[in-house]
C-alpha cells in the first residue's frame, strides 16, 4: 500500500469515528424530540453539536479523497457503523451483544478485502460540469422518489441520506482535485458550481438522516453506510475510470469482502432498539396529582350550597 493509500485510511479512520459519534447524538436528540421542523432542530443545542462533529469529519473526509480514490475512501465508510454501535450502547446504558460483536468483526473482515483490492493511486481526473450535473440530477431524482410518504419511511430517508453523502463524495473529489490543479484557475465556474451542489447535496444527507433515526440506530445508519459508498462506488468506476486492483482475482476478492460486509452490516442491524425507560412519576400518589388526573364526570356530585331563604335559620344550608 503505496504512502497516499495509508494517508487516505488513517484520515478515513478518524473521520469514521466523528460520523459515528454525530449520529449517535442525532439518533438521541430524534428519540426526544417530536416533528420534523427546521426551525425546532435549530434552536437545539445537541443539533449543532451533531452538525459540528459532522463538519469535521467531512474535513477529515475531503483530505482523505485528495490522498485516495473513491473505491479506498468510501468503504471505510462502514467504519461509522462499526464505531456507532459501542458508542450508542453506552449511550443507551447497556451492553454490547454477541451479535453486534459478530457483525463488526465480519465488516471489519470485508472492509480489509475491499482495502487490498482498491488501495490505488491518489486520484487525477475529476468529472466535468456536464457529468456532475447529470449526476447531480439523477440522484436529486432517485432522493425525491425515496422520500415521498409511503412505507418504511426510515428505511427510505436513510438510502436517500446515503446516496446523498455518496455523491457529495464524488463531488468533493472533483473540487479537490480541480482546486489544487495548478493548470487552471482557482475559482473557475466549473469549481463554484460543483461546490454549490457539494453543499447541497452534504446538507440534504444531514437533514435526512435525522428523519431517518427516528425509527433507531442501527437499520437507518446501517442502509445510510451501505449506500453511501455504492453511489460513491458506481461514479468512480464508470466515470473516473478508478479500477481495482489485482486483475480478476482483485475482482473476485472484492466481492467477497463485499458480501462479508455486508453480512456484517445485516447482524448489526438485527439488533431490536433499547426503548428508554418511562420515568418514574413521583407524584403520582400525591392529592393534587390525583385530582389532575381525574376524567370529567368521575367525581361524586356534592351538595349545592344556596343563600337563606326568608324564614329560614341563619347559615348555608344544602340544597
Amino acid at each position: 500500500m503505496s504512502a497516499a493509500a495509508v494517508t487516505a485510511v488513517a484520515l478515513s479512520l478518524v473521520s469514521a469515528i466523528a460520523y459515528a459519534l454525530a449520529a449517535v447524538a442525532q439518533e438521541r436528540l430524534a428519540s426526544r424530540t417530536t416533528g420534523t421542523g427546521l426551525l425546532r432542530l435549530l434552536g437545539t443545542g445537541a443539533w449543532w453539536s451533531a452538525v459540528g462533529l459532522n463538519a469535521g469529519a467531512a474535513l477529515l473526509h475531503v483530505a482523505a479523497l485528495k490522498y485516495g480514490p473513491l473505491t479506498l475512501v468510501q468503504p471505510l465508510g462502514a467504519l461509522t457503523l462499526v464505531a456507532a454501535v459501542p458508542l450508542g450502547a453506552r449511550a443507551a446504558g447497556r451492553r454490547v451483544s454477541t451479535v453486534e460483536w459478530r457483525g463488526t468483526a465480519l465488516t471489519l473482515l470485508g472492509l480489509a478485502a475491499l482495502l487490498v483490492t482498491a488501495s490505488g493511486p491518489a486520484p487525477a481526473r475529476m468529472l466535468s460540469l456536464t457529468e456532475a450535473l447529470a449526476v447531480a440530477g439523477t440522484t436529486a431524482a432517485a432522493i425525491g422518489m425515496l422520500s415521498w410518504p409511503g412505507a418504511r419511511p426510515g428505511l427510505r430517508h436513510a438510502t436517500a441520506s446515503g446516496f446523498a453523502s455518496g455523491v457529495a463524495s464524488a463531488l468533493t473529489q472533483t473540487v479537490t482535485v480541480a482546486a489544487t490543479d495548478r493548470t487552471g484557475p482557482l475559482l473557475s465556474t466549473e469549481v463554484v458550481v460543483v461546490a454549490v451542489l457539494v453543499a447541497a447535496f452534504a446538507v440534504g444527507g444531514l437533514l435526512l438522516s435525522q428523519t431517518a433515526y427516528r425509527g433507531g440506530l442501527g437499520a437507518p445508519l446501517a442502509m445510510v453506510t451501505l449506500a453511501n459508498p455504492v453511489a460513491a462506488a458506481v461514479i468512480g468506476l464508470t466515470l473516473l475510470g478508478q479500477g481495482l486492483q489485482g486483475g480478476p482475482t482483485g475482482v473476485l476478492l472484492a466481492l467477497a469482502g463485499a458480501g462479508l460486509a455486508a453480512w456484517g452490516v445485516v447482524l448489526l442491524t438485527r439488533v431490536a432498539p433499547q426503548a428508554a425507560p418511562e420515568p418514574a412519576d413521583a407524584d403520582e400518589d400525591h392529592p393534587v396529582a390525583a385530582v389532575l388526573a381525574l376524567e370529567p364526570g368521575t367525581a361524586t356530585a356534592e351538595p349545592a350550597l344556596v343563600p337563606r331563604q326568608p324564614g329560614q335559620p341563619g347559615h348555608l344550608t344544602s340544597h
